[in-house]
């Protein structure tokens, strides 16, 4: 694929433009949002609702940003600004605390990219990141290779319904579209930029134009290529694939609107014709891998004391 490089000038505007902008942003009514898809594959585990108030907790929100040469440095406290659920809460035991994170994102993505290992597959605009895995396996052995996916309900996470909840760290990440940032008219949607890949290449939620370069086609919910696959698995719990772990799925080229990274070559109404990542209503949800290479300030490094196995829930 040829990646499309975004003009640098524009690129640090509209990143500096979210950042303001997104501390004067009052978080729209959930009339405004668009759809809270069911996204339970397999599971009893759904989102919990968000009735909890940040700022009444004494948590403010803070993004800063910084355009330090070719990249532009984000610090935030990783406070989200919008409603959450009850933390700590039944299958997350966390409290959300403020953060000290540093990401930096490239202005002009390059190099090679691939599968997110360990690392955060970019933040959202209001300093939030997220992430694409947990930290759980099947029968708590990482060996196994069978990854319980985040949203697919077989395990109780504690998710909220912006598909966010809380590490051991207390630091609030996403697994999924956060509703509260997508603030459009589901009768009239519209494209929706809610963050930055680890890569540099913009995340949108959810919508996108039916002719990727053409911005006077309709908006509509873009599709992810993967499917389940097809027969039993051979080892693990065994039984039909039914989107249990990562691995129950397969990528089949052309089978929707978007790539492997869950992403595709079109028209952004910020950036013009670039490639850009699509969060979606079902798997992969987030991108699971980048076509430029990670910053590596993306990476998930546990904290001193936190060393081995990571602690759940991720």
């Amino acid at each position: 694929m040829s990646l499309l490089p975004r003009p640098r000038t524009l690129f640090m505007l509209s990143m500096l433009t979210l950042a303001v902008g997104w501390g004067a942003t009052t978080v729209a009514s959930r009339a405004q949002r668009g759809p809270l898809a069911d996204v339970r594959a397999v599971g009893s585990f759904g989102l919990r609702s968000c009735g909890v108030d940040t700022a009444a907790k004494g948590l403010v929100g803070s993004v800063e940003t910084t355009i330090v040469n070719t990249r532009i440095k984000i610090d935030s406290n990783g406070v989200p600004g919008h409603m959450v659920g009850a933390f700590p809460g039944p299958g997350n035991p966390n409290t959300i605390t403020p953060q000290e994170h540093v990401f930096f994102v490239r202005t002009e993505p390059e190099g090679k990219g691939g599968r997110l290992r360990r690392s955060r597959v970019g933040v959202a605009i209001n300093g939030v990141p997220i992430d694409p895995a947990t930290a759980e396996f099947w029968q708590g052995d990482r060996r196994s290779g069978l990854n319980y996916d985040a949203l697919s309900g077989a395990i109780d996470l504690g998710l909220d319904c912006n598909r966010g909840h809380v590490q051991p760290t207390g630091a609030y990440h996403y697994h999924g579209i956060p509703e509260d940032l997508v603030t459009v008219d589901p009768a009239a949607p519209g494209m929706v930029h809610v963050g930055w890949a680890a890569d540099g290449y913009p995340l949108y939620a959810r919508y996108g134009h039916a002719e990727p370069s053409d911005p006077e086609s309709p908006v509509r919910a873009l599709q992810p290529s993967y499917r389940l696959k097809e027969g039993d698995r051979s080892d693990g719990p065994g039984g039909p694939y039914d989107g249990t772990f990562v691995s129950d799925w397969e990528y089949v080229d052309g089978l929707g609107d978007l790539d492997a990274c869950n992403g595709r070559v079109g028209h952004t109404p910020e950036h013009g014709i670039t490639y850009h990542y699509v969060l979606t209503d079902t798997f992969p949800m987030v991108p699971r891998c980048t076509v430029a290479e990670a910053d590596d300030s993306f990476a998930m490094v546990p904290p001193p004391g936190m060393r081995g196995p990571p602690t759940r829930p991720r």
